[in-house]
């Protein structure tokens, strides 16, 4: 059995585990990196990046369709399945290609294989293309992500009900999809589906959609995609799907007790995920874990001495961004870099790539208000937008919310076209602690889609130009 010494090693490489060791190897650790599939993780190879390549293409079939409100004629307009696919799996293979080259540039080890905690300060590792090796390491990051969670009655079968993976590589659209789960995943799936020509319906639990998102925009959302075409089911549950001839059928019941039966062709579940915390060695540790997570405190450490988690497996905000920003905390903190702050939830951006878009950052207007703030409240019509208006994109609206005592922006949240482009103004804005004042003197470009942000800051205080 081979043998190593490390400073640091990483379990995991998705956008928070290969982060954390390229830091860490910045800060002049000697550093490896495990990982048991694909480099770069879900996030790169199966998640956030393919899923806008497919977006994406989804988008230019829409406006494809739209060609004469542009003074445009195509005829005979219609797209490959398979090519369309192929095209998400390049730039998913180029982008794991790019993250191997960089792990290379900063002389981080890359071991390809599955790792477990075997006693304080080592892992044992199973190689793939080798024999066990065990490693020694000062340092240990578990970065190993999540997966999607199922529920009763609704597993998975990778046919006919379909995971996120599934999704992404159809070899024939169906007909009917249902999709159960309305939070980003579920709607972008929904969104992109739709736009390919596809009868989509939304089966949702809560009473609204976007759980997770203010719920103006929320009910502004729902309202377009309705229009759009696709079927909404909110305060409704799946008790069950069964095989009738070629098609499924699954039984919804509503909160009030009233059922339906429901004819679908496929079905995604989208109802969250769960971390990927089993056969890890944590069992002979101190690591707790607690509703399919790894607990951690304000520096990511968990209860085991030299154990660290970051990312996914630790719990939400399940993003990519937040993984890499953990990372980089992470190991800054173990290397003990000066002026290192814990993560700020509140300072996460959310976005969903659906059509249109949806970016918030900071608190809801209810988040707020029963936090006991006094709130102003500032919003504008993308529809007012010259910029919107000229590229035939012009729903939505911009919201921001306001301490009205000191002036803190307290949240943003955007529905509309490319809004995920201009959440980060408001997420720079809200880590320099800017107040409206600030934000009413900065001069925005135009014709610009971020004006209706300034116009929105403006509303709050009673001073919008353009509406």
């Amino acid at each position: 059995m081979g043998e190593g010494f490390f400073d640091t090693v990483v379990v995991g490489d998705g956008p928070g585990g290969y982060v954390a060791a390229i830091r860490a190897s910045q800060l002049g650790m000697r550093t490896a990196v495990i990982e048991r599939d694909q480099l770069g993780g879900i996030c790169l190879n199966w998640g956030c990046i393919p899923t806008k390549a497919l977006l994406r293409t989804s988008e230019i079939h829409h406006l494809l369709h739209e060609l004469e409100d542009y003074g445009l004629v195509a005829r005979e307009v219609g797209f490959d399945l398979e090519k369309l696919v192929a095209r998400s799996r390049r730039v998913a293979r180029r982008l794991a290609g790019g993250v191997r080259q960089l792990l290379k540039k900063h002389r981080v080890d890359v071991l390809e294989g599955h790792a477990r905690l075997a006693a304080p300060g080592r892992l044992l590792v199973e190689r793939r293309a080798a024999g066990p090796m065990e490693l020694r390491a000062t340092r240990i990051v578990l970065a190993t992500g999540a997966r999607p969670r199922t529920l009763p009655g609704l597993e998975p079968d990778g046919e006919r009900v379909w995971t996120y993976k599934e999704a992404m590589v159809p070899k024939a659209l169906p007909e009917r999809l249902l999709v159960v789960g309305s939070g980003a995943i579920g709607i972008e799936f929904a969104s992109f589906y739709r736009d390919l020509g596809c009868e989509v319906s939304v089966v949702e639990i809560l009473p609204e959609i976007l759980p997770a998102e203010d719920e103006e925009i929320a009910a502004a959302a729902r309202r377009v995609f309705e229009k759009q075409g696709i079927r909404i089911l909110t305060g409704t549950s799946v008790r069950g799907i069964s095989v009738r001839g070629s098609r499924l059928s699954a039984e919804l019941e509503r909160s009030g007790g009233e059922t339906e039966e429901l004819t679908c062709d496929r079905v995604i579940l989208a109802v969250g995920i769960t971390g990927n915390v089993e056969d890890l060695g944590l069992e002979g540790t101190r690591v707790r874990v607690e509703q399919g997570h790894i607990q951690v405190n304000r520096w990511l450490e968990t209860d085991e001495p030299g154990v660290h988690a970051i990312g996914d497996v630790v719990g939400p905000p399940w993003l990519a961004h937040k993984a890499s920003h953990e990372g980089v905390l992470c190991v800054e903190r173990i290397a003990g870099v000066a002026g290192v702050e814990p993560l700020d939830p509140s300072h996460v951006p959310g976005c969903t790539y659906c059509r249109p878009q949806i970016a918030s950052v900071g608190l809801t207007e209810r988040a707020a208000r029963q936090a006991g703030r006094e709130v102003k409240v500032g919003r504008f019509p993308f529809a007012a937008n010259g910029k919107a208006v000229a590229l035939g994109e012009a729903e939505g609206l911009v919201k921001t919310l306001f301490d009205a005592r000191t002036g803190e922006l307290l949240g943003a949240h955007l529905f509309g076209h490319e809004v995920t482009e201009l959440i980060q103004g408001f997420a720079i804005a809200r880590a320099l602690e800017t107040t409206e004042a600030e934000l009413i003197k900065t001069i925005f470009p135009h014709p610009t889609l971020s004006e209706a942000m300034h116009e929105s800051v403006l509303a709050a205080y009673g001073r919008a130009l353009h509406v």
